[in-house]
């Protein structure tokens, strides 16, 4: 395994373009690179939620307001907070390839009904061509990086998994928690992979990652969102715990499913999920997309005719195309 970099700072960081950006989220996903390094690099800057207790830090430290009106018993201003109260939760990924920066660049989003065919046929080997090397999660499971990251840990060969902080989370605020389960097996690339053989792995999932984020985050499981992505932004089989009043990315329909309904589906019937239609989005960007445009399956036709009006319906200035 390459040597890892651990950066100090961004003085060298040039930026290129940003990918994309959510000012809901005050999140922000940058494209660059740094002077001192060669290939590309994404940087993820994200604002860290408020909590009683940092709001309290903030307001009895010395800080500064700058103010830009008053109209009578209101004031608005831009608050300065100590520079070590102002941290912002940063994600380096370096050296980027051409696949992360696709995953993170914005674009026109389709929807796909995948049949078991489109899947097995289109789907499967555009993965197994292009998926994104998993070696950081092999470090994990092999115990190599990030062990003192892991919250709990099942270590059963087929059965077990490690449970730790999403990249996304500080592993702080119990308000903002996201936590993944990775899965000791590693030949399970995603939902459909599973099977009646596979019950045994999900059940001690749900119920040892709910009891012990109870146990250390006073979060009981009804207050948890425990799911799957589908597609999976990787393809080795993991579970996302999230808090069910932080607004985290992928919960939307054509996107999560939930880790107990999958379990009750294949219950039901064992091969559910290898012979469901499942929905899912993806960009026009996406090389999985030329593939199922190309079989017939997604038109763009539409959406390049949209690009044409703004969010009035107006059509826009020739400078603008």
């Amino acid at each position: 395994m390459e040597s890892e970099i651990c950066f100090q700072d961004l003085s060298n960081f040039i930026c290129e373009r940003v990918l994309s950006e959510s000012s809901q989220r005050k999140l922000i996903t940058v494209e660059g690179k740094f002077k001192d390094k060669e290939g590309l690099s994404i940087l993820v800057l994200e604002k860290k939620a408020f909590t009683e207790e940092n709001v309290r830090l903030l307001c009895g430290n010395k800080s500064s307001l700058k103010k830009e009106f008053i109209n009578d018993i209101y004031g608005s201003y831009e608050f300065f907070p100590v520079a070590e109260l102002n941290g912002i939760k940063t994600t380096i990924i370096y050296p980027a390839t051409e696949e992360h920066i696709k995953k993170f660049e914005k674009g026109i989003l389709h929807i796909i009904e995948e049949t078991n065919d489109i899947y097995n046929n289109i789907t499967l080997p555009s993965i197994l061509k292009r998926q994104l090397s998993l070696q950081w999660v092999y470090n994990i499971l092999d115990h190599k990086s990030e062990t003192d990251r892991i919250i709990y840990e099942n270590n059963h060969s087929e059965n077990g998994f490690i449970l730790l902080p999403d990249l996304k989370w500080d592993g702080k605020q119990a308000e903002t928690l996201y936590l993944l389960a990775l899965c000791n097996r590693r030949n399970i690339k995603s939902i459909r992979d599973l099977n009646s053989d596979h019950l045994t792995l999900l059940n001690n999932i749900l119920n040892e990652g709910s009891k012990i984020i109870e146990e250390k985050y006073a979060l009981s499981r009804n207050r948890l969102r425990i799911y799957f992505h589908y597609p999976p932004s990787f393809y080795h089989l993991h579970v996302h715990f999230t808090y069910i009043d932080f607004e985290a990315a992928g919960v939307s329909f054509e996107r999560a499913h939930s880790l107990t309904s999958v379990i009750n589906n294949i219950k039901i019937k064992s091969d559910y999920y290898s012979n469901s239609v499942l929905l899912y989005s993806i960009k026009e960007s996406d090389e999985l997309f030329e593939e199922l445009k190309k079989s017939g399956i997604v038109d763009s036709t539409n959406s390049a005719k949209l690009e044409k009006y703004d969010s009035n319906g107006e059509q826009k200035s020739i400078q603008e195309n």
